[in-house]
């Protein structure tokens, strides 16, 4: 096996020394021979940007750390994906594009120093400008994409396109082991176009308030194994995406055949998330053995009236979620990263179907335990005009906080705000839903809320601890609806209660049923 050590190449692990000359050269001299190991020993490295090369591993000894430094224009111009877009940006501070068999591995640590990268982006956030050389370069390079884009993403005036830590572009075969990555300027790790990736053993983590810093964004690629892996970041956990609106439904490729198991999120605004970039659509997901501590969202989907695309084919099982806020959220209004001056956007009313109207279907979850969840058990929320299909939800417990001063929030950010803590779930726009054997234990009102539904079966829906005056389920305009269960039909008071059409389908089942006011 070859062999490359980048203190032979000069490297210094001193934390003080540029070593962006010595990766490259080892790198290069790996290369030259047809392929190998780059071996980082036990010291502190600081360099600029790393980029690789095929028939490579990058390996990290115990006790070796990289540091990358964080002057803005060390890192040159590159044809990337930056938030769902084909575009220039920044080059990542580790980086491949078209590589075969490159593995990333070892126990050691890789640190992208974001703090002055995030303290520009609040800058932004804020109202200021910024201008550097290299954005001044990307603003001429993405010149022609700006001028179509219509998105409240605040980075494309600047042009401050902040790098990943990690991206892998178009590579096959990729596998990463054992590292930890962590203080992005961005993403975290962000795989675009690959195909059989195994990542395992990894850790990856940001500050709660780093902007963006997600943990593994998986984009467009296929046949991906994530295992044993832990979170601990500012944003999303982990993240499937397909691209964004209609530069993703062109390139038209799916992120498919993924599976994730045995992992841990800390923190985060969302433990597994599906979107709101899938516009090259997402399926064939499978999810199971994980535990959410502390994320915002559990298991989240989200896409809008301007991605298309679609979610489907997704299977989640055995997750255990604590002090969660909302622990299932499935929502085809995600109303951020849209055109705000489009009406269509936020409209209430179903409008026609396009290329644009995403689909949600096939999502199947169960043996999930959530408790002390603060907003709302689940917030389940299609679009008028394309219902989410065959949703179901199976031997889940979910126990709502029973803190008063517990002040909740938005479950997901829908066309409207809907508030909500301490509250139970809510289902609307949705053909074809199940749910089997759910205990949900609220702070207030009801188990499960449908409303605009056809072809509902609710089979043991229960509340152990059923509030005075509130039923366990509550109909709205509700079309075939099957309700079954030892509480449904022995409830002391109405189990259910009911708009006057509901209650007329609803009348026959012998469900003892009441009013909605």
């Amino acid at each position: 096996m070859f062999f490359y050590n980048i203190t032979d190449y000069g490297a210094v692990g001193d934390r003080i020394s540029d070593n962006t000359e010595a990766f490259a050269a080892a790198i290069d001299a790996c290369a030259a021979d047809g392929g190998g190991t780059v071996y980082v020993p036990a010291g502190s490295f600081l360099t600029g940007p790393i980029r690789l090369r095929s028939n490579l591993t990058l390996l990290l000894d115990a006790g070796a750390l990289v540091l990358f430094k964080d002057s803005f224009d060390s890192y040159p111009a590159v044809k990337t994906r930056w938030s769902g877009y084909e575009c220039h940006g920044f080059q990542p501070l580790i980086f491949g594009s078209g590589l075969v068999n490159v593995t990333i591995k070892g126990e050691g640590t890789f640190d992208g120093q974001g703090k002055a990268w995030w303290a520009v982006a609040m800058q932004l956030k804020y109202g200021k400008s910024v201008s550097t050389e290299r954005t001044k370069q990307l603003a001429v390079l993405n010149e022609s994409l700006a001028a179509t884009m219509k998105t409240n993403v605040l980075e494309w005036d600047s042009q401050f396109l902040r790098p990943p830590l990690l991206q892998l572009y178009d590579c096959e075969h990729v596998t990463i082991e054992g590292v930890t990555l962590q203080n992005s300027p961005f993403w975290n790790t962000h795989l675009v176009y690959c195909n059989h990736v195994s990542v395992r053993g990894v850790t990856i983590r940001n500050p709660a308030d780093s902007p963006n810093g997600d943990g593994l964004d998986i984009d467009s690629c296929s046949n991906v194994r994530v295992v044993d892996c832990h979170f601990d970041v500012g944003d999303d956990c982990l993240c499937l995406k397909s691209g964004i609106n209609e530069d993703g439904r062109k390139i038209g490729r799916p992120t498919e055949n993924v599976t994730v198991t045995n992992c841990t999120m800390a923190a985060g605004h969302g433990g597994i998330v599906f979107g709101s970039e899938n516009s090259g659509g997402i399926r064939n997901v499978t999810v199971s053995n994980c535990v959410f501590i502390g994320t915002d969202r559990g298991i989240r989907l989200k896409t809008n009236r301007a991605r298309g695309g679609y979610i489907k084919n997704i299977i989640i099982n055995t997750i255990y979620m604590e002090n969660v806020f909302c622990p299932l959220s499935i929502n085809s209004f995600y109303r951020y990263g849209i055109d705000e001056k489009d009406p269509a956007m936020t409209s209430k009313e179903a409008i026609p179907v396009t290329e644009k109207t995403p689909v949600i279907e096939e999502v199947h979850i169960s043996g999930i335990v959530a408790k002390n969840c603060r907003a709302a058990a689940a917030f389940i929320y299609g679009l008028p005009e394309m219902p989410l299909k065959n949703i179901s939800l199976r031997h889940t417990v979910i126990e709502m906080t029973t803190d008063p001063e517990e002040p909740g929030g938005e479950p997901d950010m829908v066309k409207e705000k809907i508030l909500r803590a301490g509250d139970g779930m809510l289902c609307r726009y949705a053909d074809g839903i199940e749910f089997h054997r759910v205990r949900v234990e609220t702070r207030q009102g009801p188990a499960l809320m449908l409303q605009d539904v056809t072809n509902a079966e609710l089979d043991h829906i229960s509340m152990s601890s059923v509030h005075p005056e509130t039923p366990v389920v509550s109909v709205n305009n509700a079309k075939v609806v099957k309700v079954s269960g030892w509480q449904a039909q022995n409830a002391a008071n109405a189990y259910l209660a009911a708009d006057e059409d509901s209650a007329a389908l609803l009348a026959s089942q012998t469900v003892p049923f009441s009013f909605n006011q």
